[in-house]
């Protein structure tokens, strides 16, 4: 079968968020998934099999860190609609069933992409005793992103603090079912994005995420009401380094990108 990496969230190879990416005629069992995931060894691998005509959803889609199955992944979604479309396996508009619900992607004129996703609930938390160890900044505020995304958002004092983070990853495990996302205001929106972001995930096995598409799920409501503004973009500033475009509706979030195929290969086992 065909195995692509795609790297998204970027219009470049190299940068971005890579992500593997298999279709299949159905899924094998999670043990098979778990170690294709583990061999590809990028923050995910996406696998995706088409369902029958006529049904609430097109495509059935899971993903898999190299050390988890997750519940939601916006970045290699976002390679999988990619793959459809460059492939050819699906035109248009593609329904995709997770364990999320049904998440839509759309492609747009321009040659990116468009997510519709669940808001994440942001809960005011305390500041956890010991995070700002852990991360070696202190926190300014605290509010936690419900069960469907599972992470502790910090607003850190400004950008420059967020890119200089070097967080101890071990200690971080404690702070949050999946992890920390690190955030704070553009010191300079005329650069093309509104927010700073960094994410990290050692309880999945991912220390730093290149760029997080369901994270932006979080980030889209608080700075929206910061910021007063629906639409907003986001730098997460990994040193692979991407961008989100952020559209809040409600309970919905769409998250835009672009996204380059890097590999194309063949899987043998």
């Amino acid at each position: 079968m065909r195995i692509r990496i795609v790297d998204a969230f970027t219009d470049r190879p190299f940068a971005g968020n890579p992500a593997g990416v298999l279709l299949l005629d159905a899924f094998p069992d999670d043990g098979w998934l778990q170690n294709v995931a583990r061999e590809v060894n990028h923050a995910e691998t996406a696998f995706a099999h088409r369902l029958p005509e006529g049904g609430e959803a097109d495509w059935a889609l899971r993903w898999f860190t190299p050390a988890t199955e997750v519940a939601l992944c916006g970045h290699a979604t976002l390679a999988t609609a990619h793959v459809l479309r460059t492939t050819g396996a699906h035109q248009g508009p593609v329904r995709f069933a997770t364990r999320s619900g049904v998440l839509s992607a759309a492609p747009r004129e321009d040659g990116s992409i468009t997510l519709d996703f669940p808001t994440a609930p942001l809960t005011r938390a305390e500041i956890p005793e010991g995070v700002a160890e852990a991360l070696g900044a202190q926190p300014r505020t605290a509010f936690d992103t419900g069960p469907g995304v599972g992470d502790l958002v910090l607003e850190l004092a400004d950008e420059k603090t967020v890119l200089g983070l070097a967080p101890d990853h071990q200690a971080l495990r404690r702070h949050s079912a999946r992890g920390v996302i690190a955030t704070a205001r553009a010191e300079d929106p005329s650069r093309g994005y509104d927010f700073v972001s960094r994410c990290f995930f050692p309880n999945v096995g991912i220390d730093e995420d290149p760029v997080t598409g369901s994270a932006h799920t979080a980030l889209a409501p608080y700075w929206s009401e910061r910021l007063g503004r629906l639409e907003l973009t986001g730098l997460q500033a990994s040193p692979r380094s991407g961008r989100v475009r952020t559209e809040l509706r409600g309970d919905r979030t769409l998250l835009t990108g672009r996204a380059v195929t890097v590999i194309e290969g063949e899987l043998l086992a």
